[in-house]
């Protein structure tokens, strides 16, 4: 599929709004009620969706939440996911919480290889602070059987927070150091009404800056097929890399190559922008298949070439929530 000039073979599937954590930059500060069972996508309508998907173009698939291990069946939905010939990768963004030894080895048995997790600080009083749960060292656990068991890349998301985890910037950097993790700084973007501060917010140049000056030189790494936004680094014999994504200081909207499918079966062609196409309501009131390819290429009509969101004095903020989208 095309949007401009961009191939859009990416396809991000949230599968819950519902997380077992409380993280302060994804959930509203206001109270919030979860969607209604009814109003979330079935495993086999979010499996149509995306057998279409493949059938325009669609390679590679993660599935986020909420947190994606909260949903009841997602083993089972998982295995015929990755019976979908089309699907050259499959990987899934979790807070590593629920996982244990048996569902890792679960997971690779079906062929998932890479795991993205999110940990913001490695000190257990601040993870409480940001996710509201004592689960740092579930948390750690999951992430060194995952290592043990040979899941590879690990991917590690951090958000970073002046005032709040700043000084550990070079401490989460440093994992590259020991373990062949990917550690990926992500700048905080300021969506709903999120208690984080705008004033909290760190750019990278800030991040990178403060590695080198106690790490040492960061060393830019090629860019290869599957990569993401990040923009990778390397330290003096690391076995990991550093990552930087910038959606503030420097968009990569001109490169995005993602599709989103909300676990309320809307479309959304930018994490950034609140548009977003009904998929799920024609489907369950018989649309076949031609008409929902048609949604699909429609949605993808209205995909943006920039966002607004490093802008404080723009207008069309998106008012979504990280939980309603999925990461």
């Amino acid at each position: 599929m095309i949007a401009g000039n961009r191939t859009i073979n990416y396809l991000r599937i949230s599968v819950t709004d519902r997380c077992n954590f409380r993280c302060r930059y994804c959930v509203p500060a206001s109270p919030f009620t979860v969607i209604e069972h009814e109003k979330i996508a079935r495993y086999e309508e979010i499996l149509r969706i995306t057998r279409l998907g493949c059938e325009l173009g669609i390679t590679k698939v993660r599935i986020t939440g909420g947190e994606p291990f909260v949903r009841k069946g997602i083993f089972s939905f998982l295995e015929q996911l990755c019976r979908l010939d089309a699907l050259q990768d499959i990987s899934i963004t979790t807070n590593g919480a629920l996982l244990t030894r048996e569902k890792i080895k679960a997971l690779i048995q079906m062929g998932i290889r890479r795991l993205n997790f999110s940990l913001d600080t490695l000190d257990p009083v601040k993870f409480f602070a940001i996710t509201g749960r004592d689960r740092y060292h579930r948390v750690w656990d999951s992430i060194m059987t995952a290592h043990d068991l040979g899941i590879s890349p690990i991917k590690i998301n951090a958000v970073a927070l002046r005032g709040f985890n700043d000084d550990e910037i070079c401490a989460i950097a440093g994992l590259t150091k020991k373990y062949p993790f990917h550690i990926r700084f992500i700048e905080y973007m300021p969506m709903g009404d999120s208690d984080i501060e705008r004033q909290q917010q760190i750019l990278t140049r800030e991040i990178h800056a403060r590695i080198e000056a106690t790490l040492g030189p960061l060393i830019p790494m090629e860019r290869e097929y599957n990569d993401g936004p990040a923009k990778k680094f390397k330290l003096s014999n690391a076995r990991g890399v550093v990552g930087f994504i910038t959606p503030i200081s420097s968009h990569f909207c001109s490169e995005c190559n993602r599709l989103r499918l909300t676990s309320r079966g809307t479309l959304r062609p930018c994490l950034l922008n609140d548009y977003e196409q009904d998929i799920l309501s024609p489907l369950r009131a018989g649309a076949s298949d031609h008409q929902l390819k048609s949604i699909i290429e429609s949605t993808l009509t209205h995909k943006p070439l920039f966002h607004s969101l490093n802008d404080p004095k723009a207008k069309n903020i998106p008012i979504s929530h990280m939980n309603s989208i999925g990461g």
